[in-house]
């Protein structure tokens, strides 16, 4: 994105308005739209920003915009609202001059948006810290409590803030701020008991019904259903794009930030429930004895009277106490006290009324509340004013008409406050002060506010006049005391020329206020003015059990009884008015305008007649008169210098001198009259627009030409550094490609030169051996081919060696046949070498373990079908572990030699073919076999009595131990081991090497004869189908017949 440098760059029309030329309202709002269709939604007036509401989101409030105008002039860069509250906030930091944001407009328009844009911008660019950050959260947090009870959906906005609010936020030396007060203005309470067609009541009853979950809607005794409450309409229930239940979640957030206790938001929500109930409360007549009429409040088979006790619930009020004061109204006059009914009519109004001020007392609390939590001792203050704008509808009343007024303030203090500063900064620059004529709206003030003949003045007077008072009564007065004001009219003014006026009807008056004439009716001046709540209601609430329902209606107090009749709307109005203009008078203003483009809440669309209506009643044509007044534009010397020094040869590129003196100097070398600008002590100010553009337009050429300048320079150098490239480059090739050239030759000559040297020796070789070539060049030839087929073959066989791997059988093909034995017997040799290496490598034990597996080779290879699947398990020798094992201690003890393998074996039963568990151990001089469980020797034999050792073909695990002689009565063994091949390898292996016995028999037979006793009996295998989870069985078939059944393996 493109960062602007000023305002007057890269500018889509005309950025501040002081400075459009032609000024007329047509190219003012010529002006607007050109910008607002290029999504530029802000225009400056001086220092005042015109705000035009996009009605989308727009990627200009982003982190990155908020650092882009940190610390920025006003007028450095494009017109923003950050870069005025950056303003405010700079002043009121470095130069403790309070601070007030004014945001004005009507409803649609953006004030709440823009007043929640400024104090995002103030949090993002003070300090921080855990502290800091607490503070700025609840002035934030207190923005969602507000809007939730303050605000509603109308016809032109969907969230219309329906109450001025101004916010005082408190600053430290250090610009971190430390808490704020809030004032409220003129809640619109009325819309509480009805709302126009299209528009809703406040949101925090929806928000209340749609998000309030369902043990909290139970304790409040209320339902979702909209329908059931004749205080909400039904046309505008659900908002599209408004998520009521989401925002009550938000807003219960707020509240806890902001600091609320869990029981005050309980205690809230009890009385936002309350006003929905009162609602649904009707009357119905009765007729007394006396003649007289008066309510009663209507039950319908028991459910208004339900409604009526969860009411009453909720306040912790007796209900008969709240029947009495809805039938009776008690007027006291010094010593008398009288009571009269009330009719169904009163009875509605008093319900009305209560609801009102029921609500607007809430709404004042929250704020008193919310003020408690972020009101700390007064320090710098910046205060941000949202406040409606100037109204003018179709039927305006009593409402548009205070609203009006507040605006006329407003005008007043914004003229009187511009004129003031623009007089200040001539005063401060030194240049002559020239009185501006401007239009004065302090003569429309004082028809509003004047204590005597005031308009407001006479509503209170009538209000409180004794008899018959009405709002023709009040009308009538106007008429009289006002007729000849030049800025009020009336159809029966004592002027003559309106006496024909048919567009202002009997009931109605006129006023010519600053943005426009304004028709008023006069109907319900009195009532809302008066805006009374009966006595018996104050004194019915005050008796409630809820604690903060006491708090609202203090004048309920018996005991603090004032019969003084409470001050007018208008009177409060114009008292809070008058704080509110003494207030800002204290403080510098900074002025938004915010206008809406259309009534659609649509983008893209931009209303001429609409924005011409506002433009009018917002002042902004007069705001740019009295500011183009004196001296359209003003600038610093250092950035008019910097902007402009390339207009003149003497101050470009660089001035050394002041800059005061380097813009004299420029300003004398350009065609412009004197009498178009003066010099101040820090600022040039220039009187007319088109010297200013006639600058702009000498500088934009100025750049161009420039830019043509920079652009020569910067494609000449381009091309020259090219060309070097070029050059250079060029060299280095020529310089490679001659070397190449000259190798080239040189492997030439050489070539050559190897040639005739070849040619030359055998010259000299033929003439040195011719005379013996008859008797011995043959023999030599043959030698000399023989030694060449020789080294040929060994150099060629030692490129294709094969690898030092034993098991490698790989060996380089022979080329010449007569070395056929020659060929071989190399073979054979490199293999006895590579094995000799291989073996050089063991270990003793790893040595042993391989002359085992060696042995058990020579042994079993083809011979027993169990060889095989042993290879590759390693012999272990001792698998019970018995010198380490405590359970074979004793075992282990009895032996007295050392343990060459044990391992657990089955010896067989010769009755029954059975297998009994025995523990078999291996001595260099004996056999043992012991009981495996409590580790008792059965059995040992010395090596020397073993005559033979007899295995089966097959795979299975069996072996007998024949004895030469019969040592014991029990004869031969028949074993079986899972480890078959290592047992059978270690006995014959010790066998051979014990001194005194010889060579162990192996005898491999599937059919062996056993001494048993006495009998002699044959061991006989055989293949069998797998049985017993494919396991080798043994049967006794006879007793001169043991039968091995060994499955078949795949």
């Amino acid at each position: 994105m493109e960062v602007k440098t000023s305002l007057l760059d890269n500018m889509i029309g005309v950025g501040d308005m002081v400075l459009l030329e032609p000024l007329s309202e047509d190219s003012f709002i010529e002006n607007l739209r050109k910008r607002f269709d290029h999504n530029e939604i802000y225009t400056y007036i001086g220092s005042v920003v015109i705000s035009m509401n996009p009605y989308r989101s727009l990627p200009i409030f982003t982190p990155e915009k908020v650092e882009e105008y940190r610390n920025r002039n006003f007028y450095e860069l494009s017109p923003h609202i950050y870069a005025l509250a950056d303003e405010a906030y700079r002043s009121l930091r470095d130069q403790d001059k309070d601070q007030c944001i004014l945001i004005t407009g009507e409803s649609g328009a953006g004030k709440t948006e823009a007043s929640k844009l400024v104090m995002s911008y103030v949090a993002a660019v003070c300090g921080k810290g855990q502290e800091v950050n607490k503070v700025k959260e609840q002035l934030l947090q207190s923005n969602p409590v507000l809007e939730a009870f303050g605000n509603a959906k109308t016809v032109r906005n969907d969230n219309s803030s329906r109450f001025g609010k101004y916010m005082d936020i408190e600053f430290d030396f250090k610009g971190d701020p430390l808490g704020g007060v809030i004032s409220n203005y003129l809640l619109e309470k009325s819309r509480v008991v009805k709302q126009p067609r299209g528009e809703r009541n406040f949101h925090v009853f929806y928000q209340l019904l749609s998000g309030a979950s369902d043990d909290t809607l139970k304790k409040l005794k209320l339902d979702r259903d909209f329908s059931k409450y004749n205080y909400l309409s039904l046309d505008s229930a659900v908002v599209n794009g408004l998520d009521d239940a989401a925002n009550f979640r938000t807003v219960r957030n707020a509240m806890q930030i902001v600091g609320f206790m869990e029981d005050e938001v309980q205690s809230v929500l009890e009385l936002v429930a309350a006003v929905l109930k009162l609602g649904d409360i009707e009357f119905k007549p009765e007729s007394r004895c006396n003649g007289t009429d008066e309510s009663r409040i209507k039950d319908k088979n028991g459910e208004f009277d339900r409604r009526q006790t969860e009411m009453c619930e909720l306040l912790g009020i007796e209900q008969s106490v709240l029947e009495r004061a809805f039938s009776y109204r008690t007027v006291e006059a010094r010593l008398e006290k009288v009571s009269t009914t009330l009719n169904v009519a009163q009875a509605y109004y008093a319900r009305d009324a209560l609801a009102k001020n029921l609500y607007s007392r809430l709404f004042s609390w929250l704020v008193t509340r919310i003020n408690e939590s972020i009101k700390v001792t007064r320090h710098k203050v910046m205060g941000v004013l949202d406040i409606y704008g100037f109204e003018i509808f179709e039927d305006n009343s009593f409402e548009q008409f205070i609203i009006n007024y507040c605006n006329e303030k407003l005008q007043q203090i914004f003229i009187e406050l511009t004129l003031r500063e623009e007089q200040e900064e001539y005063v401060r620059e030194g240049i002559e002060w020239t009185n501006i004529e401007y239009f004065n709206n302090a003569i429309i003030c004082d028809l509003i506010e004047n204590h005597q003949n005031g308009i407001l003045a006479m509503l209170d007077e009538e209000c409180l006049r004794p008899g018959t008072v009405t709002d023709e009564t009040f009308l009538d007065k106007l008429n009289t005391i006002c007729a000849e004001h030049q800025h009020f009219e009336s159809r029966l003014s004592k002027n003559s020329k309106f006496l024909t006026d048919h567009s202002l009807p009997h009931n109605c008056f006129r006023i010519q206020h600053y943005a426009g004439k304004v028709l008023y009716r006069a109907e319900g001046f009195v009532d809302k003015n008066n805006d009374l709540l009966y006595r018996d209601l104050s004194q019915a609430m005050y008796k409630a059990n809820h604690s903060l329902i006491k708090q609202l209606f203090p004048e309920g107090n018996p005991a603090k009884v004032n019969l003084k009749r409470p001050p007018t709307a208008g009177f409060q109005f114009r008292a809070s008015v008058g704080t509110l203009m003494k207030n800002l008078q204290t403080k510098n203003p900074n002025y938004i305008r915010c206008i809406k483009p259309n009534d659609k809440k649509a983008s893209h669309i931009f209303t001429d007649s609409l924005v011409c209506h506002q433009v009018r009643y917002l002042g902004l044509m007069e705001n740019v008169r009295v500011r183009r007044a004196g001296y359209a534009f003003r600038q610093a010397y250092e950035p008019c210098l910097e902007r402009y020094k390339m207009l003149c040869k003497r101050t470009w590129p660089h001035w050394r001198g002041p800059a005061r003196e380097g813009v004299e100097v420029l300003m004398a070398d350009l065609p412009v009259p004197a009498e178009e600008f003066s010099y101040g002590r820090s600022k040039i100010f220039i009187r007319n627009p088109r010297t200013l553009f006639f600058l702009e337009e000498r500088r934009r050429q100025c750049l161009q030409d420039l830019a043509t300048l920079i652009q020569k320079i910067y494609r000449g150098w381009k091309c020259r550094s090219h060309f070097l490239l070029l050059k250079k480059s060029q060299i280095v090739v020529a310089a490679w490609y001659r070397r190449y050239a000259q190798e080239k030759k040189y492997q030439k000559i050489k070539s050559a030169t190897t040639v005739v040297q070849s040619y030359t020796r055998g010259w000299q070789v033929r003439r040195e051996y011719r005379k013996f070539f008859r008797a011995n060049a043959g023999k030599k030839i043959y030698d000399f081919t023989i030694q060449r087929i020789m080294q040929k073959y060994f150099l060629g066989l030692k490129s294709t060696m094969p690898s030092v791997s034993p098991i490698d059988k790989s060996w380089p093909a022979n080329p010449y046949r007569f070395l056929d034995g020659v060929h071989t017997e190399l073979r054979r040799i490199f293999h006895l070498w590579r094995c000799k290496k291989y073996r050089s490598q063991f270990t003793e034990e790893k040595k042993a373990v391989y002359e085992e597996k060696l042995e058990a080779s020579e042994i079993f290879k083809d011979k027993k079908a169990l060889y095989p699947s042993s290879v590759s398990q390693p012999f272990k020798g001792d698998y019970l572990e018995i010198s380490k094992n405590p359970k074979y201690q004793k075992l282990h003890s009895a032996v007295d030699e050392k343990v060459l393998l044990a391992d657990v074996v089955n010896k067989i039963n010769r009755a029954n073919g059975k297998g009994t568990a025995r523990i078999f151990l291996l001595t260099k001089k004996s056999v043992v076999l012991a009981d495996q469980k409590t580790g008792q020797v059965k059995a040992s034999v010395p090596l020397p009595d073993l005559a033979s050792v007899s295995v089966s073909t097959q795979s299975d695990g069996f072996f007998a131990l024949r004895l030469k002689e019969v040592t014991s009565v029990k004869g031969d063994f028949l074993l079986s081991s899972d480890h078959l091949i290592e047992i059978i390898t270690k006995l014959h292996r010790t066998g051979a090497t014990a001194a005194d016995s010889e060579q162990l028999d192996i005898d491999i037979s599937d059919e062996f004869l056993l001494q048993f006793k006495h009998d002699k009996v044959c061991v006989k295998f055989i293949q069998g189908a797998p049985k017993n989870g494919n396991s080798v069985s043994c049967k006794r078939k006879n007793n001169r017949l043991l039968e091995v059944s060994v499955p078949t393996t795949a």
